[in-house]
């Protein structure tokens, strides 16, 4: 069995990966009641900026305790800060933008849309297999979303607007899922992952400064907790094991 470096996964178990895939479906969904929580003490901007910082100082600060994992080329080192603008500043940022105005339900069920446009462009930029059962899936699947979305829409429960954003974000999360992929950089998915909240956090500061107001920030528990969580959890742990599971199963089997 091949390895990525200490502090990476497995690439290769089939007896660990299920709960592999359990693990991060868990943490993944978790994220989304953990931001709507956190967003009613703080901007979305702002609170994005405080969360990729904070996991960028964590991961590179276990980083630091082993030099070997610093081991990188600066092309890589551009793909993942590329990475983080598209899985991280982008896909987040729209998504915290339309969370505001709309449920943290509604969000996960359109992000859940992901499979479908990356099987789509997995097919014309990877040449993964797309066979009339993976499409008959796909199409019941986002049938499924697009039923719940405009029911809640026509209901007056949902923001139109809002969940613009959200679908916005959603592309931005596949087209970083399919350059991932693509572009198979090198490296520890650790310091990759680290590269890319730092990216993230150093595009969204600018922005949450000029376009948020601090003031505007609440101090609560819940504020501190749901940031530590979404920051050390979710942001480390989950995006750790999206990547892996993106390497290991491919781009349409790790986002279905």
């Amino acid at each position: 069995m091949s390895t990525t470096p200490r502090f990476g996964l497995a690439v290769r178990d089939s007896g660990t990966l299920p709960l592999q895939i359990l693990a991060f479906c868990l943490l993944w969904s978790s994220a989304f009641t953990a931001a709507k929580v956190t967003l009613l003490y703080c901007p979305p901007l702002l609170l994005l900026t405080a969360r990729f910082l904070l996991a960028a100082a964590a991961m590179f600060a276990l980083l630091g305790l082993r030099r070997g994992e610093w081991r990188m080329s600066w092309r890589d080192v551009a793909i993942f800060a590329g990475l983080g603008l598209a899985n991280n500043a982008i896909y987040l940022g729209l998504n915290y933008i339309g969370m505001v105005t709309t449920s943290s339900g509604i969000t996960a069920i359109i992000s859940s849309a992901n499979p479908v446009l990356t099987a789509l462009l997995a097919a014309v930029f990877l040449d993964e297999r797309l066979t009339w059962r993976k499409i008959a899936g796909l199409l019941l699947g986002v049938g499924g979303v697009a039923f719940i979305v405009r029911s809640r829409v026509r209901g007056g429960l949902e923001d139109p607007v809002g969940i613009c954003f959200t679908l916005a974000g959603l592309v931005s999360l596949v087209v970083g899922t399919i350059a991932f992929k693509r572009l198979a950089p090198k490296g520890g998915l650790w310091l990759g992952n680290a590269v890319q909240n730092l990216a993230a956090g150093l595009a969204l500061l600018p922005l949450g400064l000029s376009l948020e107001r601090v003031n505007e920030i609440v101090p609560d528990w819940r504020l501190f907790a749901g940031l530590a969580y979404s920051a050390l959890v979710v942001s480390v742990f989950a995006y750790v094991l999206w990547f892996h599971l993106i390497r290991v199963c491919g781009a349409t089997r790790a986002s279905a």
